[in-house]
């Protein structure tokens, strides 16, 4: 994907959380990697959304949504009025169960899927989610779902920072290697750039759109 092809995704998802009804409530969005980097062209843009778990919308309506299209959990993890507004886009997981991860990425992604775009959706902050991800891998010395630390906050809590989307199209961002961010996150240098191996080998095996949903 082209840099600037990347950018204007990253600017229609920002548009659509800020103008549109959403499944759950979105306080950001990050892009990471690459597309952060100023790679051009990049291999793949990797976008994060912060979510705030849905606690209470219309759980009264939920069984009305599973006999009409056959999904649980409407009113409970999603909310009912998106689902009203924006049926289409209603996706579940394998028990059945709305995802809010999966509803997010068929709202903000591209219907054909073919995109290299990679959606992170968790209900914490980037860093919150970067420190809990590394500190997990570390204890399991499994390194492929580390959170590359490389990022830019382009929108919170209904505020778009124009300066990190001009800093994003001119690829100013300055950034060391994913190696190095991970030292200063605490890693010594062999295990760091052993993990920052696996992250680029599991990320070269991915294809098309993908989403990734976390709870911490």
């Amino acid at each position: 994907m082209d840099r600037a092809a990347a950018v204007s995704r990253v600017e229609d998802v920002v548009a659509t959380v800020e103008e549109e009804t959403m499944p759950v409530p979105v306080r950001e969005v990050w892009v990471y990697g690459d597309v952060a980097l100023g790679l051009d062209p990049i291999e793949r843009l990797d976008i994060y959304v912060t979510k705030d778990i849905l606690f209470k919308d219309a759980p009264e309506r939920a069984e009305e949504f599973q006999r009409s299209h056959g999904v649980d959990g409407v009113g409970k993890t999603v909310r009912a009025e998106w689902a009203d507004e924006y049926p289409e886009y209603l996706r579940a997981n394998a028990n059945g169960h709305a995802a809010p991860e999966k509803c997010l990425a068929a709202h903000l992604l591209p219907d054909d899927g073919d995109e290299p775009v990679h959606l992170e959706v968790c209900n914490a902050s980037f860093d919150d989610n970067v420190t809990q991800r590394l500190q997990g891998a570390m204890a399991r010395d499994d390194y492929e779902q580390i959170l590359d630390p490389r990022g830019a906050c382009l929108w919170v809590d209904g505020q778009r920072s124009e300066e990190a989307f001009e800093k994003l199209r001119d690829g100013d961002f300055v950034l060391p290697t994913l190696s190095g961010a991970l030292e200063m996150l605490g890693m010594d240098d062999g295990e760091a750039d052993e993990a920052a191996d696996a992250v680029r080998a599991y990320r070269e095996r991915q294809e098309g759109a993908t989403v990734r949903g976390d709870v911490v």
